[in-house]
């Protein structure tokens, strides 16, 4: 029977996916697929709208508290944090425990009261805590995303200026966070340790408790390469979940919100297969530095310069930063989808001109979006032609020659 069922959930997910060449008919009401290596969206669906997002809140609480705390310290439970509805830990007031294992309780069985309590011993409090939540948030560039709440409850706040906020994302904001965590995050190494575990024990610090935590990904066991995710659920924002699967060579993060309300469980891990089946099937990883012709050293013309010498003065030669050990540009692209590289120089510097100063860029495209921006440097120092600065000058070429 198993068998039998999970050849006709294939047999769906393929139809979908055929439809035009793109999962068009996601359940999700939002969902994105994203390079993780650029951060392009290779496919979007209301992938901008503001939406509820559960328990996929999660991952930017573990964010925050790997990046401002120890995982040693001691954590108490207060009365709020035992108070939190399910799924619960049912920590108890006045219990304490290591807020590495909380951590793990917190992702692979997404306590909601395990949340408030590590919100607490990080933050100083559930308000504070949220506030480095949104801080961070915005340091990403996710302006469409609010935390009121470390665990993702649904929760509506108004703030200072009377502005009414709900505890909300976007698809494209979610995924944003996620590549952040496993990509460009000083903690990205723990945050995959913890999210990645099956199974974790721990005990209360008295040894009173005994604990065990599995962990509810299932695309984990689902697809070879899964990497990481996180599953979400509330009567607001029905069933939510952001990924991670690197296979190949191609790392893609996958989000999605509004996935279906009960009895709609596994409509979740139908999109997200067929998200991934689609981009492992039309996107291929392109070195564009390689594909586009290389920048050879380009002449800039500089005015107002002392005009002898064993160099010419009136140009400098613009170069990439040889100093510079990744020149790669990789992306996910689609073999009919335009790549280009575009030079910006100015017609003309004026003098003085240092050596290693920034005086333009190599910009590389698909499709028209800018995935990558590598500076051009100037390989001289031109000397403003002035009358101390000329005797300056004399004086380096005598005792050069000297």
């Amino acid at each position: 029977l198993v068998c039998i069922l999970t050849v006709l959930l294939m047999m769906e997910i393929s139809i979908r996916v055929q439809a035009e060449g793109t999962p068009e008919n996601l359940y999700a009401r939002s969902a994105v697929l994203m390079d993780a290596d650029t951060g392009r969206i290779l496919f979007g669906k209301n992938d901008n709208e503001v939406m509820p997002m559960a328990s996929t809140t999660k991952i930017m609480t573990l964010l925050v508290t790997l990046e401002h705390a120890d995982l040693d310290e001691i954590v108490e439970v207060s009365e709020r944090a035992a108070s939190m509805p399910d799924v619960q830990l049912h920590i108890r007031e006045g219990e304490r425990y290591r807020l590495q294992d909380l951590c793990y309780s917190l992702m692979l069985e997404s306590h909601n009261d395990t949340a408030v309590a590590v919100a607490e011993a990080v933050g100083g409090s559930v308000e504070m805590f949220c506030h480095m939540m949104n801080e961070k948030a915005r340091e990403l560039g996710c302006k469409d995303t609010w935390f009121i709440t470390p665990n993702g409850l649904d929760a509506q706040e108004t703030d200072e200026k009377g502005e009414i906020h709900t505890h909300s994302t976007t698809a494209k904001d979610l995924a944003r966070i996620l590549l952040y965590c496993i990509q460009e995050s000083p903690k990205k190494e723990e945050f995959l340790k913890i999210t990645r575990t099956q199974n974790h024990g721990f005990y209360d610090l008295e040894n009173k408790r005994q604990i065990q935590c599995r962990n509810h990904n299932a695309l984990l066991d689902m697809m070879d390469g899964a990497l990481t995710g996180k599953t979400g659920f509330t009567g607001g924002a029905g069933y939510s979940y952001v990924g991670a699967l690197e296979k190949n060579g191609k790392l893609f993060i996958i989000a999605l919100l509004g996935c279906g309300w009960p009895p709609h469980k596994t409509w979740k891990w139908s999109d997200a297969r067929s998200l991934l089946s689609y981009g492992m099937e039309n996107y291929e990883k392109t070195d564009l530095y390689e594909r586009c012709q290389k920048t050879e050293p380009l002449p800039v013309k500089v005015d107002g310069g002392i005009c002898w010498g064993e160099q010419p003065q009136d140009h400098v030669l613009a170069r990439e930063d040889l100093r510079s050990e990744e020149k790669h540009v990789y992306a996910l692209v689609k073999k009919e989808e335009k790549q280009e590289k575009k030079v910006f120089l100015p017609k003309q510097l004026q003098a003085p001109v240092k050596e290693g100063q920034k005086i333009g860029r190599v910009c590389y495209y698909v499709e028209g979006e800018l995935l990558r921006e590598i500076p051009l440097y100037s390989d001289r120092q031109i000397t403003k032609m002035t009358f101390w600065g000329t005797l300056e000058h004399i004086f380096g070429l005598w005792v050069h020659k000297c």
